[in-house]
């Protein structure tokens, strides 16, 4: 399943229409139309927002990947004290450099799902 069905899903889950989620994302409904016919997609904060409204992770609506917890949990691993070291410095980073980071991430995971 797309990034699209999962978002579409999550939607009607939720039971409302495209115009009501638009409305709660502070968008458009084209712009939200185009995000579940996937000609286009959400920027990290409209996808913070999406995840929030329709109670699913990133890594569920970007991977279809279930079994994470809480983006908070998920954040919260991610910043272990082991490895923050390494990522301390996302932390005051701009916020175009963590979206460079996270299409990185997407590429590595892509080109791993290859092999």
């Amino acid at each position: 399943m797309a990034f699209e069905d999962r978002l579409t899903e999550s939607r009607k889950i939720k039971k409302v229409t495209q115009q009501e989620a638009a409305n709660m994302l502070g968008i458009a409904r084209t712009t939200y139309a185009s995000y579940e016919q996937g000609h286009r997609q959400p920027d990290y904060d409209t996808l913070k927002k999406i995840c929030e409204q329709f109670n699913v992770t990133f890594d569920y609506l970007l991977t279809g990947n279930e079994q994470s917890n809480s983006p908070d949990e998920m954040w919260q691993k991610f910043l272990d004290p082991k490895t923050q070291i390494f990522f301390k410095d996302l932390q005051d980073a701009p916020e175009e450099k963590i979206e460079e980071l996270i299409r990185f991430w997407e590429f590595i995971q892509e080109r791993d799902r290859k092999k």
